[in-house]
C-alpha cells in the first residue's frame, strides 16, 4: 500500500492548492451541488464544494444526502464525468461562408478555439482508469487534437475514494478504490486533515509551497484500513475471468430479448458512461445557401438513427442495441483496444430508469453460456 510517501496538510491548505493553481492559469472544475446531484463545474474554493454531503445510489435510484460527517468528498458521483470536458457534448467542427452569389467561393471559418487548462479536483480511481481508456480511443485511434489538447495540459488533483457507492464495482475492474497512476497530487481524507501523496514534478513543484508534515505511523495505518475497508465494502462485483468469451457465446441467447423487454433505449447508460465515444456530425446551412456549419454532437448506439446503413438500420430491435452496447464493453473493446470499455464506477446501473444491472446481466448470461460461441454475422460484430 505505502508506494508513495504519504505527506498530511490541513484542511485549509486545500483553498491554498486551488489558490495556486488558479495563479498558475488554470480553470479549475469540481463537483458541485446542483438539481439535487453532484455536477462537475467550476470552482474557486473549498466552500465551492458539496461540503457535508453523501449519496445513495442503487439500480436506478440516486439520492444526495446531509452527512453526519463534513467530509469534502463524502460521495462517490453524479452521473457526470471528465469526458464532458476532454471531448465536449457539442462542439463546432468548422463553418462556411460567401458574400457573393451562388458561383463564389466559400471562406472556411475555423473559430474552433482551443481548450483551457483545465484542473480537475476530486478525480476518482474509476474515472483516471476511464481517462486512460479515452486516451486510446480518443487520443490515438480518433486524433482528436481538441482532447489531445486538453489532456496535455490537464492538471489531475485526484482524491482516493473511501466510501463506495451502491453500484461501485471498481475493485472486480482492478481499478480503485484506490489512485495509483496518472495523477499530480492525490488526496485522502482523514478527518480534518488530508493525507497527500506526489504523483508528478508539476504536482511536486505545487506541494513545495504548502505547509504540511509527515504522516505519522498511525495516519499511514489508518490510510490503509480506510482503502481496504473501501475495497470490501463495494455496491456490486463483476466476475471478469473469460467474461468476453461468455458473452461470444451468448449472442444468439434469448436473455437478450428478456433485457430488451424492460430496456427504453433511452440512451441513458451510454451519456453518462465516461468511456463511450459515439458521436454524430451534422452539417447544416441558412435559407439562402451562404453559410454553412459542421457539428459533433454526442450520439447513442441505442438511437435507432445511429445505426443506419443505407435505407434502414442493422439494429432495428432494442435486444440487438443492447446486445451491441455490452459486447462492446465488455468483449469487443478488448479487441479494439486491448481493453475493457468498463471501469466499474456503476453510473449506467444507478441513471438507467428501469435499472438494469449490468454485473446481474453479465452474471446471467454466464450461468446459461452455451459450451460453445454462436460465430457472428458482420452486423453482429461490428464495432461502434
Amino acid at each position: 500500500m505505502d508506494k508513495l510517501p504519504l505527506h498530511i496538510v490541513r484542511r485549509p491548505e486545500l483553498d491554498r492548492v486551488f489558490g495556486l493553481l488558479r495563479d498558475n492559469g488554470y480553470t479549475l472544475i469540481g463537483p458541485t451541488r446542483r438539481d439535487g446531484v453532484i455536477q462537475y463545474s467550476e470552482i474557486r474554493s473549498l466552500a465551492d464544494l458539496p461540503v457535508g454531503y453523501s449519496d445513495r445510489q442503487g439500480p436506478g435510484s440516486y439520492e444526495l444526502v446531509k452527512s453526519e460527517t463534513p467530509r469534502c468528498f463524502g460521495f462517490v458521483h453524479g452521473a457526470d464525468s471528465w469526458k464532458r470536458f476532454l471531448f465536449p457534448p457539442k462542439r463546432r467542427v468548422f463553418g462556411a461562408s460567401r458574400q457573393a452569389g451562388p458561383q463564389a467561393p466559400f471562406d472556411i471559418d475555423d473559430l474552433r478555439s482551443p481548450p483551457p487548462a483545465y484542473a480537475f479536483v476530486g478525480v476518482r480511481a474509476c474515472e483516471i482508469a476511464a481517462i486512460s481508456i479515452l486516451d486510446r480511443v480518443i487520443g490515438s485511434e480518433l486524433l482528436d487534437p481538441y482532447y489531445r489538447q486538453a489532456r496535455d495540459k490537464m492538471f489531475v488533483l485526484a482524491v482516493n475514494c473511501i466510501e463506495p457507492g451502491g453500484t461501485c464495482f471498481c475493485v472486480s475492474m482492478n481499478t480503485g478504490p484506490r489512485v495509483t497512476r496518472s495523477f499530480d497530487l492525490c488526496l485522502t481524507e482523514l478527518g480534518e486533515e488530508f493525507g497527500v501523496e506526489i504523483g508528478s514534478e508539476r504536482g511536486a513543484a505545487l506541494f513545495k509551497q504548502l505547509t504540511s508534515r509527515p504522516a505519522t505511523a498511525a495516519e499511514k495505518e489508518l490510510f490503509r484500513l480506510l482503502l481496504e475497508r473501501a475495497s470490501e465494502r463495494m455496491g456490486r462485483h463483476l466476475e471478469t475471468e473469460g467474461l468476453p468469451e461468455v458473452l461470444r457465446k451468448s449472442v444468439e441467447s434469448p436473455r437478450w430479448q428478456a433485457i430488451a423487454s424492460r430496456c427504453l433505449a433511452c440512451g441513458n447508460c451510454t451519456m453518462v458512461c465516461p468511456t463511450c465515444f459515439c458521436y454524430n456530425v451534422v452539417d447544416s446551412t441558412d435559407l439562402k445557401c451562404r453559410k454553412a456549419e459542421r457539428w459533433r454532437y454526442w450520439d447513442s448506439c441505442f438511437t435507432l438513427e445511429f445505426s443506419y446503413l443505407g435505407p434502414t438500420s442493422v439494429r432495428y430491435e432494442i435486444s440487438s442495441r443492447y446486445r451491441q452496447w455490452m459486447m462492446h464493453k465488455l468483449a469487443w473493446w478488448h479487441d479494439q483496444f486491448g481493453t475493457s470499455g468498463c471501469v466499474g464506477c456503476g453510473r449506467c446501473i444507478t441513471w438507467c430508469p428501469v435499472g438494469i444491472d449490468i454485473t446481474a446481466e453479465a452474471s446471467g448470461f454466464r450461468e446459461t453460456a452455451p459450451p460453445r460461441a454462436v460465430p457472428a454475422t458482420p452486423q453482429q460484430a461490428m464495432p461502434s
